[in-house]
């Protein structure tokens, strides 16, 4: 007899394979199906074509002469802002040999001297008038609200003229001619000047005194930061600067047979000095003759003695270097030490009992217009012409 149909059923949709033993917990094991995430793509639509970017404002340009052009700075523009903050950096000056100098005196001795711009950023044409126009041809000449040269300017009263130059090279200037025939043999040292006002002071001291060059040790404050250019008054532009000089280089910038004397405000005799004494000599036509009582001598690191006098006295002797330390760390030994190997002297300038040392810009003018006086005396003397006249 058949089977009945449901049993028969039963019979063809049975697996033929083994059953599943139960798991220990008596149910059988129930293999899982891993489903993989469902990416649902968007219904792309035709893409609409981009407008092409607005081109360039036009350049505005303008003549200030006949054959001098300059360009109007449009609404937004940037360039002034740029320029100006990188050349206020010492790494963007040394890595690109670039300047920048404000104000018209400061650019105008610049171009007389042969400083090469590069970009002039100026608020009216006067400005330009006012400069030598055969110089400034060679420079993008940039105008700009003067509102935007306030807002870069370290002026407190600014003058609407900025302009970024090469640095320039002492061996390439030209120095004014006036500068040149007042020369005298005498050089500066500058040992570890930081302040930028104190370096800007001693340069412009240095080139009222006449001195024939300056040289900056590694340590100093970098001579063409914008503090330095605006105390210098355009001293950067009367007398060569030699900057980041070694002292194992230093040497070889100096002319044979140099005798280099430092300036030192610590009185070995830590004695009061008498009324007067401190003052300039009674006829200070001639330097005062040094005694060996007031002169004692001092050691440097290594030994050798530097003798010590005062400044008034005769030390001046054509060629001659005046080393400045900074108030800090004042002199180094190494200053010390080409003092004392080219029979230099320590240069006292004695002040009241009890009073800190003197300024080192206050110093070196001190010392380098005493040392000019000296120089000048001595070639007068030896020209057999009458001595120079008392001053004032």
């Amino acid at each position: 007899m058949a089977a009945p149909w449901p049993a028969l059923r039963r019979a063809l949709l049975r697996p033929r394979g083994p059953r599943a033993q139960p798991g220990p917990g008596g149910r059988r094991g129930v293999r899982a199906l891993r489903r993989s995430p469902v990416r649902v793509l968007q219904p792309q639509s035709p893409r609409e074509p981009q407008p092409p970017p607005p081109p360039p404002p036009a350049v505005e340009r303008s003549a200030a002469a006949p054959g001098l052009w300059y360009e109007k700075a449009a609404a937004g523009d940037r360039r002034l802002g740029k320029v100006v903050t990188i050349a206020k950096s010492k790494k963007f000056r040394d890595n690109h040999g670039k300047v920048l100098l404000e104000g018209h005196r400061l650019i105008k001795d610049a171009l007389e001297a042969g400083a090469v711009p590069q970009t002039l950023f100026f608020s009216t044409v006067r400005h330009l008038k006012l400069l030598p126009e055969a110089e400034i041809k060679r420079a993008s000449l940039v105008k700009v609200k003067f509102e935007d040269i306030k807002t870069w300017s370290d002026l407190v009263t600014p003058q609407g003229l900025l302009g970024i130059f090469s640095k320039p090279d002492p061996a390439k200037m030209s120095y004014p001619a006036a500068q040149l025939a007042n020369s005298l043999p005498l050089l500066l040292i500058c040992d570890n000047i930081r302040d930028p006002g104190n370096l800007g002071t001693i340069l412009r001291s240095a080139a009222g005194a006449g001195c024939e060059k300056v040289l900056l040790t590694k340590g100093c404050v970098d001579p063409w930061e914008p503090k330095v250019l605006r105390a210098g008054m355009g001293a950067h532009f009367r007398v060569p600067i030699i900057a980041s000089l070694d002292w194992e280089s230093l040497p070889t910038n100096l002319p044979a047979g140099i005798q280099v004397c430092v300036a030192d405000n610590n009185d070995p005799s830590s004695t009061s000095l008498p009324r007067g004494a401190a003052s300039a000599p009674a006829s200070p036509t001639a330097p005062v003759k040094s005694s060996p009582k007031a002169a004692p001598e001092l050691e440097d690191e290594e030994g050798a003695a530097i003798p010590v006098q005062h400044y008034y006295e005769d030390w001046a002797r054509a060629p001659v270097a005046v080393v400045v330390g900074g108030e800090t760390q004042g002199l180094s030994p190494a200053a010390l030490g080409l003092a004392a190997s080219t029979g230099g002297r320590r240069l006292l300038i004695p002040v009241v009992p009890g009073v800190d040392s003197l300024n080192s810009a206050i110093a070196a003018g001190i010392l380098l217009f005493e040392g000019r006086r000296q120089l000048l005396w001595r070639h007068k003397q030896e020209d057999g012409r009458q001595k120079l006249p008392v001053p004032g």
